[in-house]
């Protein structure tokens, strides 16, 4: 079968590899429909491994070359075990997080911060090929009405929501979200499912600003023009806004954040960075506003396809481009050169 297997920086390869292995107990083989290119996949191809380890993985025991991909949609070819719910042949979304099992953390439903925990496509061949082995625990079947498309954006929107609940946020709430990138985008749609009054973006792409004003955000800021901190303090009645969201991962706009939230806020970093943060902690204190962390999400894809299959949630908006895996080394070249004019590009290897 084909997959597109990364083995360093600036070396993906589409290859001919070996069918996935009959699936462990704790395992699923999957047929896949789509696969989404996320920011994680295109940093790994340019200056990796970030995430992916060298050495073989204490989970997984998989190591480079591996394919790519983890935001994935496809059918179900063969399970580990009878899993109440699941069958052979349906269609599916896919928690793409190996876990352990038996840690504090998985035994407590944390499942997502287990500390031996991995994904698809990065501790394990991914979703960028014609079919993956996946974590049994991770399917959730597709209701009709939810296309394959759909739902490989279940992902992406997963992480929104975690960073969205996370931040506590409630109906009337203003909240200012920091980067309108594709995870900016998913914590902006799951924002407004969760009732938020004055919605608030700080982007420095036109593009994606014009974009995220179509879907209702009450307003879009460039920061290399505006005092984002100013215009939305004026706009929330001198008060600041009750959350913000840093969907970047760029240290510095970390302390902004706290700077920026309003006394008795809270602040949730969403966007996976490196480097420390400097923040005076007279900010935090004698204001008592919450820092947060966020990661991935946790049984939160399930709950984003109940939200597409009601109608409650329009994903469409984060889909602007679909194109072969035959084609997949150029997508990543293509973005590379120019992220602006794409959210999410989803690949297939079934042909367009």
């Amino acid at each position: 079968m084909k997959a597109l297997r990364w083995h360093g920086a600036r070396d993906l390869r589409l290859e001919e590899v070996p069918e996935p292995p009959d699936p462990r107990p704790h395992e699923a083989v999957v047929e896949v429909s789509w696969c989404g290119l996320c920011g994680t996949d295109l940093h790994e191809f340019l200056e990796g491994p970030h995430m992916i380890r060298t050495a073989p993985h204490p989970l997984t025991n998989a190591a480079p070359p591996l394919a790519l991909g983890h935001e994935l949609s496809g059918t179900v070819l063969a399970l580990g075990t009878g899993t109440p719910g699941i069958a052979v042949g349906d269609r599916v979304a896919v928690d793409p997080v190996w876990r352990c099992g038996v840690c504090y953390w998985c035994a407590r439903g944390e499942y997502h911060i287990c500390p031996r925990s991995g994904s698809v496509g990065l501790a394990s061949p991914g979703g960028f090929a014609e079919r993956v082995t996946v974590p049994l625990a991770g399917l959730t079947r597709l209701p009709d009405n939810v296309s394959d498309e759909m739902a490989a954006l279940a992902e992406p929107l997963a992480v929104g929501l975690h960073a969205v609940t996370r931040a506590g946020i409630r109906p009337g709430d203003n909240v200012l979200v920091v980067g309108g990138g594709p995870i900016g985008f998913a914590v902006v749609l799951a924002a407004r499912l969760a009732g938020a009054a004055g919605l608030y973006v700080s982007e420095p792409l036109k593009e994606r600003r014009e974009k995220l004003l179509e879907t209702g955000v009450t307003e879009a800021f460039d920061p290399r023009e505006t005092d984002v901190r100013r215009e939305v303090f004026r706009r929330t009645g001198r008060v600041g806004p009750d959350a913000v969201i840093d969907a970047t991962g760029v240290a510095a706009l970390a302390a902004q954040a706290v700077a920026t939230v309003r006394r008795g806020g809270r602040v949730v970093l969403a966007g996976v960075g490196h480097g420390s943060v400097e923040i005076e902690m007279g900010q935090l204190v004698f204001y008592e506003r919450t820092l947060l962390g966020t990661l991935g999400y946790n049984f939160d894809i399930p709950r984003v396809i109940d939200l597409m299959s009601t109608g409650r949630l329009d994903a469409s908006p984060l889909l602007t481009g679909r194109r072969s895996l035959a084609d997949g080394v150029g997508v990543f070249a293509d973005l590379a050169a120019d992220r602006a004019s794409h959210l999410k590009v989803l690949l297939t290897p079934k042909g367009l």
